[in-house]
């Protein structure tokens, strides 16, 4: 497993704390509205809103409150619109970095987003800088417990999907954005539990943080950007050793 796949799953534990779970459904509800707001309140014809409302029930969401959102999107119900915007940048070390914000201010956000970067060492780019670096995908994530890999990679295949990666105790299945939805519908419905999918952002070239000061100055940028109210989710290009990840996360 990569270092980079490696602190992907260390977040993700992280996420499952109390606070960050405060955090993580109010992002979630902000998900459902955006996307309903850009694309309809119909999860069968808005695949993306799909995906969020699936990924919000994979967190224990409630359904009423799922409802509500897409009814904010959609103008039946009043609330705050927020907007969905990206932010790109540097990490120290030359490390590619692209957040993705939702906002009901982006004058504030952005102005708070750049203060995150400049105080922790990165430094802010215009858009389009760091973006092409990325490829926008779908993710599955499935226990390895619950299926060996060589029949998951058949299954997963056969449905579309690109690659599997090792999480330590997850498969990660990527696919392309489109299939998202045909990859999980196919795993669950050869009885295998799926424990989340979602869209994310997939850099196609990374660089090596092989000293653990340079790992530490990187996570610090990520850990602020990641803990910004706005911030929706933060995708960089690194990949660190695992015997210095587990120094630095120890």
């Amino acid at each position: 497993m990569s270092g980079h796949s490696k602190w992907h799953s260390i977040k993700h534990k992280k996420g499952a704390a109390d606070k960050a779970r405060g955090k993580l459904f109010a992002v979630l509800i902000r998900q459902v509205e955006v996307t309903a707001r850009t694309g309809g309140g119909d999860p069968d014809s808005n695949a993306t809103l799909r995906t969020m409302i699936q990924k919000a029930r994979d967190n224990s969401v409630p359904v009423d409150t799922i409802q509500r959102a897409i009814r904010r999107g959609t103008g039946e119900e009043e609330g705050v619109v927020y907007e969905a915007i990206n932010y790109e940048g540097y990490a120290p070390n030359g490390v590619a970095v692209y957040v993705q914000c939702l906002t009901d201010n982006r004058n504030r956000t952005g102005a708070e987003i750049k203060n995150v970067f400049s105080k922790n060492g990165g430094s802010f780019a215009e858009p389009g800088a760091v973006a092409w670096q990325f490829d926008r995908k779908g993710v599955v994530i499935v226990a390895k417990r619950a299926i060996d890999e060589d029949d998951l990679m058949l299954l997963a295949a056969d449905a579309g999907a690109e690659d599997i990666a090792d999480l330590g105790d997850d498969w990660q299945v990527t696919t392309p954005m489109a299939e998202l939805h045909h990859v999980r519908t196919a795993i669950e419905e050869a009885g295998v539990a799926v424990k989340s999918s979602d869209l994310t952002m997939i850099p196609s070239t990374t660089i090596n943080l092989d000293d653990e000061s340079a790992a530490k100055q990187v996570l610090r940028l990520i850990d602020a950007l990641e803990d910004h109210d706005d911030v929706e989710a933060v995708y960089a290009n690194f990949d660190i050793p695992e015997h210095i990840l587990d120094a630095v996360t120890a």
